[in-house]
Order: structure tokens, then sequence, then C-alpha cells
């Protein structure tokens, strides 16, 4: 496992990663802060989070189109460059009358945004082999946490020493270093060309949807790739209803914590995810990709039930917040198993020339769905209550586990060849 991020090129994309990650997580915390500092509207902050969702909806199965057709290296070197730019107009949010920026300028961001994990995941195979996707995977979940455990510590600790403007500086250095460490990977970054494709032909406009075509037909015709677009769009209503409802109100008004609560089960989930990215790169490979991704859905909608449910199982108070910090630890593992075995499959199975368009359509995807889960979470949960509306949210990420297990092509569990074409 170590010797893998010894590997020169994936090093330098995993420190890469950690960097931007850790900058992300830093400014997903101080802004909506800031926001409220400005506007003393909790609403206004939480609208910071939705202006980073409907880009996502609408262009990110076409942004997989565009990484498939450029080269995916100096995409990514270009995309850094462009949001540590973008960033900066953040720093005059300092009035209501400019409160606009903070929703503008990282939605406009994230729209950029949208061409570097397409590109990132499409380009990992050429780094690692196929024989270490499994691990280099597991590997990319550990610097996702730690980026979520030390960012929004720094992020808050940073706004609350020097204001805003000093944890956007911060953030665009992080794109400025990360795109210097890409550019600084040997391989050929460039997407293979698929010579059964046939030739494009005329505008622009006409061979971009002729491109998304092929690859929607791509996932059409693989069992695999069918079984894993249904359970992200079934699983991500519970990420929607989480995010509409968050940890704060379950903690505080559940289960009867305080701030410090929200902060420890927080960080408890990170340090999960970490523990579970050493467990799944040292066992990946020895279990099926059925099993990591089917029972990585369902782990997490049960570990997630048990927490949304401890005031029910035990009273509100300390135990069951003790309970609480116990599964969401827990569900750091099956997170980690999930999106583990979910990209290394895609990798596995997906040409090169299609990689882009297929984990674009992932994203957009998933997209639709936390968004039905937002609304139908904020909506709802006045209605029936907080915890059975995380309960539904939870049901979902259960039923997409039970999806993959059950259709999952069971001859073809771990593919090491590509779908053909």
């Amino acid at each position: 496992m170590l010797a893998l991020l010894r590997q020169r090129d994936f090093g330098l994309l995993w420190t890469a990663g950690l960097i931007s990650i850790a900058g992300d997580f830093m400014l997903l915390i101080a802004l909506p802060l800031h926001v409220y500092a400005v506007t003393g509207s909790a609403l206004a902050g939480g609208g910071v989070y939705a202006s980073l969702l409907v880009h996502r909806i609408l262009l990110g199965s076409i942004a997989g189109v565009l990484v498939d057709r450029w080269d995916r290296k100096r995409t990514m070197v270009a995309v850094d460059l462009t949001r540590a730019v973008l960033l900066l107009p953040l720093m005059a949010v300092g009035s209501e009358d400019r409160l606009w920026l903070a929703y503008v300028v990282p939605g406009i961001a994230a729209t950029a945004g949208l061409l570097f994990n397409p590109a990132e995941n499409a380009l990992l195979p050429k780094l690692v082999g196929e024989e270490k996707l499994t691990v280099a995977n597991a590997l990319n979940t550990l610097n996702n946490n730690v980026g979520r455990l030390i960012g929004p510590v720094l992020g808050a600790f940073i706004y609350a020493w020097d204001g805003i403007a000093l944890v956007i500086a911060i953030d665009a250095a992080t794109y400025l270093a990360a795109a210097g460490l890409v550019a600084l990977i040997l391989a050929d970054g460039r997407s293979e060309v698929d010579p059964n494709a046939a030739p494009a032909v005329g505008s622009l406009w006409r061979r971009t949807i002729a491109e998304w075509r092929d690859g929607m037909a791509l996932i059409h015709r693989d069992r695999a790739l069918r079984v894993i677009l249904i359970a992200t769009a079934v699983g991500f209503v519970g990420e929607g209803t989480f995010g509409a409802l968050g940890l704060a109100p379950l903690i505080l008004d559940v289960l009867g914590g305080g701030e410090r609560d929200v902060g420890l089960i927080a960080s408890a989930q990170a340090i999960g995810g970490l523990a579970g990215g050493f467990g799944v790169a040292r066992l990946g490979d020895r279990l099926p990709t059925r099993l990591l991704i089917g029972g990585g859905l369902a782990g997490l909608g049960l570990a997630d039930l048990v927490t949304a449910n401890g005031a029910n199982l035990l009273g509100a108070g300390r135990p069951a917040l003790i309970l609480a910090v116990v599964f969401m630890f827990a569900a750091g593992f099956p997170v980690t198993a999930q999106y583990t075995g979910q990209q290394s499959a895609i990798q596995r199975r997906v040409p090169d020339a299609y990689r882009g368009r297929v984990f674009g359509t992932l994203r957009a995807v998933g997209g639709v769905s936390i968004l039905v889960g937002l609304l139908a979470g904020g909506a709802l949960a006045d209605r029936f209550g907080i915890v059975p509306m995380l309960s539904v949210g939870c049901a979902c990420w259960i039923a997409a586990g039970v999806i993959v297990l059950v259709t999952w092509p069971r001859a073809d569990e771990s593919p090491t060849s590509p779908v053909g074409l």
C-alpha cells in the first residue's frame, strides 16, 4: 500500500488531491459562516451549498464528453489554475449588497471543477495499472477523509482569527500547488481513441451530443454499469436527505447533544473513513465487486439508521450520543468499500476513450438524486419529523445495496477486461 504512494505519478496525484480537498473543506465551512455573519440568516448560509449542486445536474454528463476529448492531465491543471483565480472575488463579500458573489462565484468555480473528477478517475488506471486500482482508489478515500478531518477545523480557526479573505487566499494557493504537482506527472494524459467509433461530423454541438450518446449506449449495453447507475440514483436520495436535515438538527434537537457533540460525531465519521481506507486497501482485492459495492451501500444505510434512531433505542442523552459516535465511525468502512468497488469496477470495465463520459454521467445522476433528497427532506421533516425522514434516507441506501447484491452479474464480478464495443 505505501509502496504505491512512493510511485512517482500516483504520489503526485494523491498529494495534489489531499492539498486541494483540505482547501475546499476550509472554504466550505468558512464561507457559510461568513454569509451567516453578514446576513444573520441560516437559510442564506445554506444557500451556499445549494449553489454547488445545480451545475452538477445540468452539466456533469456533458463535462465527461470534454474529458474524453481533451488531455486529462492538462485539463486538471487548467481547472485548478482557473479555480484559483475564480475564488478571488469572494474576498469582496463584506456586505449584503455583494452577497450574490457568495452564490455565483462558488457555482462558477464548481462548474469548472466538473471536469476535474472525471479526468482524475479516467487518468488513474494509466498511473497505477489495472492490478493496483483497488488499492489506489482506497488510498484516494484516505486523502478525502484527511481533507474532511483537517479542512473544516483549519477553516473555522483561520476565519475566526483573520476573516474570510485569508481563507480564500489559502484555498486559492492550494489549487496552485495542486496544479503544479499534477503538471509534474510524467504519464501521457491523452485519451485513447476508440478505433470502432464513427467519425465525428457536423457542428461542435452535434459532435458533442453524438459523443455523449456513445457513452450512454456503452452504459446501456453493460449490465454492471446499469446497476451502478440505478443504485446511485436510489442511494443518493439518502445523501440528499441527510444534507437537508444534517447532523446538527439530529444531534441538537433529537439526541440531546450540544455543539461540541456535532463536531465530535462529524470527526468520528472522517476517522472511520480513514480506518476504512486502510482496511479496504489491504482487503479489497480479496472481496467480490458485488459485495464491495452492494454491501457498502447497505452497510452505510444500516449504520446511519442506528445513528438516526439512537433516541428511540436508548433515549435522548449521553448513551444515544455515544451510539451515534460509534456508528458514524463504523459508517466509514462501508462508505470506503462502496466507493472503492464502484470506481475500480468502472475503471476496469470501461475503455479509456469513454471513462470521462461514464464518470460524468454518474455525477450528474447523483446530483439529481441528492436534489430530490434535499427537497423532500426539507419539505417533509416538519410534517413527519426528523427521524422518520432520515430513516427514509437510510432505507434508500439499503435499497441501493440490495439492488446491487441481487442484480449484479454473478458470472463477471471482478472483470479485468473492458466492455466490448
